[in-house]
């Protein structure tokens, strides 16, 4: 098993950036299928973005060109770096480790809320 936590969320303007962290407390070299996820109030959780195998990662089509992720695998850590945000994109974002036959691991989320 692992855990994760998340951080780096918290309130910006529109237009602004903020890069999430989530920080895995073994080594995340063999999990391949990390990703964010984020829950706006009201609303089903949805995929943001995740690896789908080393480095290849698909998004959402709403954040393409905006939201990068990435992993640092000696830091057990990884990363999504968010660009242009939208009040849209205002939701608690969790992180996530597909482990397989080990399950579906997520953190506790970090809150990003976007307004001016």
């Amino acid at each position: 098993q692992v855990q994760l936590v998340e951080s780096g969320g918290g309130l910006v303007q529109p237009g602004g950036s903020l890069r999430l962290s989530c920080a895995a407390s073994r080594s995340i070299f063999s999990i391949n299928r990390m990703g964010w996820y984020r829950q706006a109030p009201g609303k089903q959780r949805e995929l943001v973005a995740r690896f789908i195998s080393g480095t290849l990662a698909t998004y959402a089509d709403s954040v393409k060109g905006r939201f990068t992720i990435s992993r640092d695998n000696a830091k057990n850590t990884v990363y999504l770096q968010m660009n242009s945000l939208k009040p849209e994109d205002t939701a608690v974002y969790y992180c996530n480790a597909d482990l397989g036959p080990g399950g579906v691991t997520w953190g506790q989320g970090t809150q990003v809320t976007v307004s001016s």
